[in-house]
């Protein structure tokens, strides 16, 4: 089949940029693709309003840019097709020069300054995270404001894509903060109580959990799985955590207690004790707490280190009776939930046949 001259402008074009894009500095590698990807998406974009391309069209473009440049890779018909959706999601948010693609037939990379205009440590950023990263994070979101989230936390915390993925559906970003807690009666520090609700949720997703019905008033049957798994307990929590021990023993006046979890926060420089409940709350856990976090602070805090924080991991809460809770205690806490891979999706609720069910139907 001969190809129209249009049709071979529009290859000469792409061909012309990813060869440009090739020879940039080997540092600079993924700001390039990215750009490149966003020039392409641009290119694509204004194609598909001006010119009404079609599937088609894409497809045929990708499988001629194969023959152009054997053993091209991350130019699928598809892979275009998200490019365009790069350079949709951001073009309102970016400098893009605007002699870029000024006539249809020139991608020049060099004329490229595209840049997220948002923040400055946004731009510092954006450009440390892969193409899929972008795409997850695109297709996952809302607001400009979540996006953002997601992509300052994956740079900062090295997040892998399989642990942005846990955290977007898991809501990080909506449950980041939003912790029932004293912090503002107890921690005085303004650029502490800060990082103290950054750095806590108010639900924590353990889908590494797969503890049975009977198990449930066992608090050592959550304990010891987190332990067996403490790796992904530790992605669930945060970069800035880390594990010191489990049953970790204090002893006052002679006699020995032993707090659930213990953890060291380096942004907040404090310790962090866990207390487990696979109920739900109760008034009286706070007392226990705040007796727990008052021995750390006078036995085994350093010095230089912040005042301890507590936080109460239970099965359920409401919040009225938190916060009820919280009054007349003077060190710093909190109140989160749990949910394992045992809780079953609203959307399938009623579709499939509940667990005692199950257990009929296999006996």
């Amino acid at each position: 089949m001969e190809l129209s001259k249009s049709h071979l402008n529009n290859i000469k074009a792409l061909k012309s940029a990813i060869l440009q894009s090739r020879y940039h500095a080997a540092a600079l590698v993924n700001k390039e693709l990215l750009t490149l990807y966003f020039a392409v998406g641009k290119f694509i974009s204004r194609k598909i309003e001006e010119e009404k391309w079609g599937a088609k069209i894409i497809e045929s473009l990708s499988a001629d840019l194969q023959l152009e440049l054997p053993g091209l890779r991350g130019f699928s018909a598809s892979n275009i097709k998200r490019m365009r959706l790069l350079y949709e999601s951001w073009k309102q948010h970016s400098v893009i020069s605007p002699t870029v693609l000024g006539q249809l037939q020139v991608i020049d990379l060099e004329a490229i300054k595209f840049s997220p205009t948002v923040s400055v440590q946004l731009e510092k950023t954006f450009f440390g995270l892969s193409f899929s990263h972008h795409l997850e994070i695109i297709q996952n979101t809302e607001t400009l404001e979540e996006r953002i989230f997601y992509i300052q936390k994956t740079a900062s915390e090295f997040w892998s894509l399989s642990t942005l993925k846990n955290h977007l559906n898991n809501q990080t970003f909506q449950k980041t903060g939003s912790l029932p807690n004293n912090f503002f009666k107890t921690i005085t520090n303004d650029e502490i109580r800060q990082k103290a609700l950054q750095s806590f949720k108010d639900e924590y997703l353990l889908d590494f959990i797969n503890i049975e019905d009977n198990d449930e008033k066992d608090e050592s049957v959550l304990e010891s799985e987190i332990v067996q798994n403490i790796k992904k307990f530790l992605m669930s929590l945060g970069s800035d955590f880390a594990f010191i021990g489990n049953q970790y023993r204090l002893i006052v006046e002679d006699e020995e207690y032993f707090l659930d979890l213990l953890f060291f926060n380096r942004r907040l420089q404090c310790l962090v004790a866990f207390e487990l409940k696979t109920g739900k709350f109760k008034p009286e856990y706070m007392g226990k707490m705040n007796f727990y976090l008052s021995a750390l602070d006078e036995y085994i805090k350093q010095p230089h280190e912040q005042p301890s924080i507590g936080i109460i991991l239970c099965k359920e809460k409401k919040n009225k009776v938190v916060e009820f809770s919280f009054r007349d205690f003077n060190k710093a806490m909190g109140v989160a939930t749990y949910k394992t891979s045992t809780v079953l999706p609203a959307a399938y609720k009623g579709v499939l046949p509940d667990v005692e069910t199950l257990k009929k139907l296999m006996d």
